[in-house]
This record gives C-alpha cells, sequence and structure tokens, in this order.
C-alpha cells in the first residue's frame, strides 16, 4: 500500500494498514521475513535481524519458497546471495551474568485502588511492610559490590508506592551516589510512583540525582480515574496533574515519563499521547493489560487488534513529525526504531533474572519487580547472595529457542520471547500484536531513513 502521510488522515490509514499488517507479519519461515516497503520489498534475516534491498525477482523466488515451506530453499538462495552468517544468538544460555540493575520494593503498600495491579494493590499478596533502611542499603552494596571501575548501573525505586517511604528512598540514594562516586560507577537512578504524594521537595531531589521519573497515567481524566482510583473510590487524576506540575517544570537531569497501561476501555492512545506531550512529559509510553492479579481489564485478541491500530495511527503521526523535524516522545516508537536500526538480536526479551533483579521489602531476591513472592522467579536473598544454581536453570529455561512457538518465529531475536510474567501466568496471547508492532516499526523505519537518513542509527 502506498499512501501520503501529510496528506491522508492518520486514522484512517491506521484501520487499513493494521489489517493489512497482520496478515503480512504471520510467520512462514525461521530463517527470513519479507516487509512490504512501499513499492519494494526488503529481506529481513531473522539471524542477526538484518534488513537487505532485494530485486523483484529475488523477491518472487523467496516468496514461492516461503508459501512452500521450502526451508532448503531459502537456506540455498541465502547462500548464493552471500549473506549467511554463523549463529549471532547460539544456544548457550546465560551463566551467572553479573548484575548491573536492581529494583528495591521499598513500600509494599499502596494508597491506590487499581484493580488490575499485577502486585494486588501493592502488597504483592501478603502483609503491607516498608523495607528497611538496612535491607536497602545491603542491596545497594550487592549491586555495586562487582560493578568495574567505570562501570554502568542502574537503582530503581517501586512499589506499592514507593514514596509512602521516602527517608528509605532518600537515605538509600543518598547512600548509593556516594559509594558510586567512590567507585567512579555511572549509578544511574529511576521510580514508577502513582504521582498522588509528590511534593516540591521531591521534584528538586529527583532533579539533583538525574531521576529518570515515570508516572502511572492511564488515560485522560475519566478514563484515569476510573481504572486507577484511590481506595477509598475517589478519582485520582486531578491530584496527580497538580502534583506533577514541579516535576514537569524543573526537569533538567531529570527526566518525567508517563507510562499507560492499555485496556479495553482506554485505547483512543493518540488523544492520550498528544495531551501527555502537550502537559511536557519527555517520554510516553503504552503497554498493554496481558495479566491482572484480579483477572480484570485484560486484553482480548480483538482488544489488541484495537490497540494495534492505535498503535499505528501515533507510529503515523510520529512519521509526520519526523519529516517535519519536529520531537515526538512516543516511547515504543522511538524504542523500536532503535532496535531495528542497529539490528537487535537477543535471546531474552530483558535483563530479568539476568543482570537485572527484584529485591522484596524483606529481602528476599526475585527475578524482577513482578516476581516479588512469587517462588517461580525466586533468586536467593541478600544474606546469602544470587543463588546461581536457580539463576542458571531459569535463563536455560527461559532462553528463547527453547520457547514455543518463539523458535519458529521471524521477530525471535527482536522480541526475545515476551515477557517472562505475562508470559508464565497467561500463555503468549500477544504474539501477534508484538509482531505486527514490529513489522510497522520496520516499514517507518524504511520510510523515515530514506527521507530523514540516519536518525536512528
Amino acid at each position: 500500500m502506498s499512501y501520503d502521510i501529510e496528506q491522508a488522515d492518520t486514522k484512517s490509514i491506521a484501520t487499513i494498514l493494521s489489517r493489512q499488517i497482520a496478515a503480512q507479519a504471520r510467520p512462514l519461515s525461521a530463517q527470513i521475513h519479507l516487509i512490504q516497503a512501499g513499492s519494494a520489498t526488503k529481506l529481513f534475516v531473522v539471524n542477526g535481524s538484518r534488513l537487505y534491498d532485494i530485486s523483484q525477482e529475488l523477491e518472487q523466488r523467496l516468496r514461492a519458497y516461503l508459501l512452500a515451506g521450502d526451508e532448503t530453499g531459502i537456506t540455498q538462495e541465502l547462500n548464493t546471495l552471500g549473506i549467511t552468517a554463523p549463529e549471532y544468538v547460539t544456544d548457550v544460555p546465560l551463566q551467572a551474568p553479573a548484575l548491573y540493575a536492581l529494583s528495591l520494593a521499598v513500600a509494599q503498600k499502596c494508597n491506590m485502588g487499581c484493580s488490575y495491579c499485577y502486585a494486588n494493590q501493592g502488597d504483592f499478596g501478603g502483609a503491607v511492610k516498608n523495607m528497611s533502611l538496612e535491607t536497602a542499603l545491603q542491596s545497594i552494596d550487592l549491586l555495586l559490590a562487582d560493578c568495574p571501575v567505570g562501570g554502568k548501573a542502574q537503582l530503581t525505586f517501586l512499589g506499592g508506592e514507593p514514596l509512602i517511604n521516602r527517608p528509605v528512598l532518600r537515605a538509600a540514594t543518598l547512600y548509593a551516589a556516594t559509594k558510586a562516586r567512590e567507585k567512579q560507577i555511572r549509578l544511574g537512578f529511576s521510580i514508577t510512583t502513582n504521582g498522588t504524594l509528590l511534593t516540591e521537595a521531591d521534584a528538586v531531589f529527583f532533579e539533583e540525582y538525574g531521576f529518570s521519573v515515570t508516572i502511572s497515567l492511564d488515560g485522560k481524566q475519566e478514563q484515569h480515574d476510573q481504572l486507577r482510583p484511590m481506595k477509598g473510590g475517589r478519582g485520582s487524576y486531578a491530584v496527580i496533574m497538580e502534583k506533577i506540575k514541579p516535576l514537569l517544570a524543573r526537569q533538567r537531569q531529570m527526566q518525567v515519563a508517563a507510562r499507560v497501561t492499555v485496556t479495553p476501555t482506554n485505547v483512543d492512545l493518540a488523544e492520550t499521547l498528544d495531551e501527555f506531550i502537550g502537559l511536557g512529559f519527555h517520554s510516553v509510553g503504552f503497554s498493554p493489560l496481558l495479566n491482572s492479579s484480579s483477572g480484570t481489564g485484560e486484553m482480548s485478541a480483538e482488544d489488541l487488534e484495537s490497540m494495534l491500530q492505535a498503535m499505528i495511527e501515533c507510529g503515523l503521526n510520529f512519521e509526520q513529525k519526523s519529516l517535519a523535524g519536529v520531537r515526538y516522545p512516543f516511547l515504543n516508537m522511538v524504542n523500536a526504531l532503535k532496535e531495528v536500526a542497529k539490528g537487535t538480536h537477543r535471546p531474552y526479551p530483558c535483563g530479568a533474572g539476568a543482570g537485572y533483579m527484584g529485591v522484596s521489602a524483606d529481602g528476599e531476591l526475585a527475578a524482577c519487580h513482578r516476581f516479588v513472592n512469587e517462588p517461580a522467579g525466586a533468586m536467593g536473598n541478600l544474606n546469602t547472595g544470587v543463588d546461581h544454581e536457580r539463576q542458571n536453570s531459569w535463563l536455560a529455561a527461559r532462553h528463547v529457542h527453547t520457547q514455543e512457538p518463539c523458535n519458529q518465529c521471524w521477530a525471535r531475536y527482536l522480541c526475545g520471547g515476551g515477557c517472562h510474567h505475562e508470559v508464565l501466568s497467561k500463555g503468549r496471547n500477544a504474539c501477534e500484536y508484538i509482531r505486527s508492532w514490529l513489522y510497522y516499526t520496520i516499514q517507518a523505519q524504511t520510510r523515515i531513513d530514506r527521507l530523514v537518513p540516519g536518525q536512528f542509527e
């Protein structure tokens, strides 16, 4: 399909494109995929996530092999082209990699009553509690222990609502910053908060230490208040909007992002994106609700189709802004374009259970913040350290080559197999959505790179 994104209505284009892309993105080979890019076709080679321009004649031959399921013919064609290569991703899993990031559940409690919360409204299915300062400092010592001079590390504060335990958060930040400076480690700080407890003093503190601050906001006021009420049922949007003003006004070293959890009731993403960008957020990102602790609000296959259409609409707006030289901080698009441009190839979706772990308020280590208090993701504790036997078993079991049907999917090294927590809890119900979104972003990357060369190198 050919279109003029400057002239046509993006919502109409997104509707047509999403249907076409969903069909075009379905996997036919574990080795390659063909990406329609305007009047031309790109060859995507799965090994190394590499993209090539190809002739119409080669496209016809490859398409015939794909339709016939002829992997031998595809292999021979790649050999003839001289683009075969040793495996970028082997079957060998990671073995006890060094930590580079920790998230601290400094408050396993929350003042809000979001029905879908993966942390069971903040308590992770247990008693409400705060992390002690001793536990926080012990966590930081673990994080920095093996980080080399000149290395990088990341410390994140999560909950529940982490600002409920503000004194420990601040003291831990000061301690970590001092220790990192002594070891000449570049340490980044981040926090995810519901925003209802923010103060101007927090804005000063987060700016001083260069925090990445993520505010959970689920759409415009009516949608947000329905999805993210306070414990008593009162809406939270107006409170948050007032509380975040000092942060949005002050961000220089600090960056303030909005994260939107997408449910069937808040899929009008383009309006939400424009509103939040207009408020001054450094970036705005969307994530579908695939696993709710209560089962409430989870996205069905039909809902994910609607989300794909909405995401493509946002992407088309991003393309227009890029061509006009205007910054448009649609985080999903920016991240995907960077991954495509550099040919990301990875055997895991993230660092969970590898270089990144979560710490519970009691000092238990988990594969990530979502696995706090869940035996499936237990990784030891602060007193005994990382349980490397469990860690290595986890990494062997979660490698994308061991996952079905990932090992036959063309997008496996861009995706990495999907969020471990969501997959283990609910299975792979978002594969078509993820593949289609990646397919669209590859198309977009070729358009943007043709008109604004090198923007995402």
